[in-house]
């Protein structure tokens, strides 16, 4: 197995200069698949029938999309134009760039779609993925079948939320890879504005106010460098017994919900594909191939490569 050193605290990343006198290995591999329980949807006639790319879109004037790679609303956008099989160029935006989006749509925001042929510029993730699914230019109209209102899923997301925030977010900035984080000013933003745990966004990022001026930068810094040293075990342990919840509530290895992919997918997947940044998970096969699945077919990569 080939092996890759992270260097002395993606701290070096975080806050140069300060925290020193440790490296992590990285496997360049993926995580074996565990074995998952018996599937919720065992007992369904319904066999899965993996869902087949439509006709390549190739607009002459190709549509644009503005997006962060980390961000799993901007990836919902991008897994429905690969499942769509529409060609298109992905921009990614600097995280403290201001003025490219504030240019385009007002305000920093991602996902932005830019269709130029319409001079249509607009934001919002659902809001673009029912506008390329409404226009025959962009392919068959409503080849994703609308969300199926799956609450267990929905709880599902929420109750792991502070344990990804707690393992993600210090991940997504150490790597040094993805393009948003090509530069210190797009990581030192990114920690400016995103709290980790036990705090809650007020309590971080403050109100402007000098009764809550929020965390002094250096001890953001610090916390998040700290969150990269720790030993991820114990949060390992946790989030690998959840996953084998949710391999429970996955229909399929080609889409979650019974009926054919939908956007419970779109949402889902999108979410679920930050997880493979964080080195150390046991994925049941279920879920994995499903990840894998949707990957190839969206043509959005995975972070295995880069765990940390």
């Amino acid at each position: 197995m080939m092996y890759r050193t992270i260097s002395a605290a993606a701290a070096l990343l975080l806050l140069p200069g300060a925290v020193t006198g440790f490296s992590v290995i990285a496997p360049i591999s993926r995580p074996a698949a565990r074995a998952s329980s018996l599937p919720l949807f065992a007992a369904t006639t319904e066999i899965a029938t993996p869902y087949s790319l439509p006709p390549r879109v190739v607009r002459d004037q190709l549509p644009i999309l503005y997006v962060y790679d980390h961000c799993p609303f901007c990836v919902r956008v991008r897994l429905a134009f690969g499942l769509k099989n529409i060609k298109h160029n992905v921009q990614f935006l600097a995280n403290d760039d201001i003025p490219t989006p504030t240019a385009l749509v007002g305000k920093k925001i991602a996902p932005i779609l830019a269709v130029p042929e319409d001079d249509l510029i607009m934001g919002e993730s659902l809001d673009i993925i029912a506008l390329v699914e409404g226009d025959d230019r962009f392919g068959t109209p409503n080849a994703i079948l609308p969300a199926t209102g799956r609450s267990d899923i929905k709880a599902w997301q929420k109750s792991v939320q502070i344990l990804l925030r707690s393992l993600q977010r210090p991940r997504y900035v150490a790597t040094g890879l993805l393009p948003e984080f090509q530069q210190l000013d797009g990581r030192h933003a990114f920690i400016k504005n995103h709290q980790l745990p036990p705090y809650d966004k007020p309590e971080w990022k403050g109100d402007g106010t000098d009764e809550n001026p929020g965390l002094p930068m250096d001890d953001k810094l610090k916390l998040y460098a700290e969150a990269l040293s720790k030993d991820p075990a114990p949060l390992l342990e946790e989030l690998n017994a959840k996953l084998v919840e949710l391999d429970d509530m996955i229909f399929s290895e080609s889409y979650c919900s019974a009926g054919g992919l939908s956007m419970d997918d779109i949402d889902l997947w999108a979410r679920l594909r930050s997880i493979t940044i964080v080195k150390g998970v046991e994925w049941p096969s279920k879920t994995r191939n499903y990840m894998d699945n949707l990957s190839a077919m969206g043509d959005v990569p995975l972070y295995d490569e880069m765990a940390l």
